[in-house]
């Protein structure tokens, strides 16, 4: 099941997002961030709570962050490895801005080192 919210927090909206983000959720996912758009150009997606992601809504991601690219700003903050592996898997980890929490994303500066995964982050062990 998946739940969103939003609130303002200076200059950004803030989108909080909890549970999967799949196949049954996209749709519900891209309307809402397309809502989000219309009332702050500077989005914030809290991804702390998400248990799923396929890559399907990761593209809805994507084409949110291409439309603000030119007069805004989207960033990530709070994914986890495990639960949001699409994003490393397919390398757009490493190319969206993606920060440890929603305080480090409205602070500013630079996102996490090379969009690697937070300590909590639950890599797969290499041997």
């Amino acid at each position: 099941m998946l739940s969103l919210s939003s609130e303002q927090r200076d200059e950004f909206t803030v989108v909080k997002v909890s549970g999967n983000l799949d196949l049954t959720s996209r749709d519900q996912f891209d309307q809402y961030l397309t809502a989000a758009r219309r009332g702050s150009r500077q989005l914030i997606i809290d991804m702390s709570d998400v248990t799923f992601m396929d890559t399907g809504c990761l593209a809805v991601i994507v084409g949110h962050y291409k439309r603000l690219s030119a007069s805004g700003s989207l960033v990530l903050a709070g994914a986890r490895y495990r639960p949001a592996k699409a994003l490393w898997i397919t390398g757009l980890a490493y190319r969206l801005p993606l920060y440890e929490s929603v305080d480090d994303a409205i602070a500013g500066g630079p996102p996490a080192a090379g969009g690697e995964p937070s300590a909590d982050a639950e890599l797969p062990a290499t041997s």
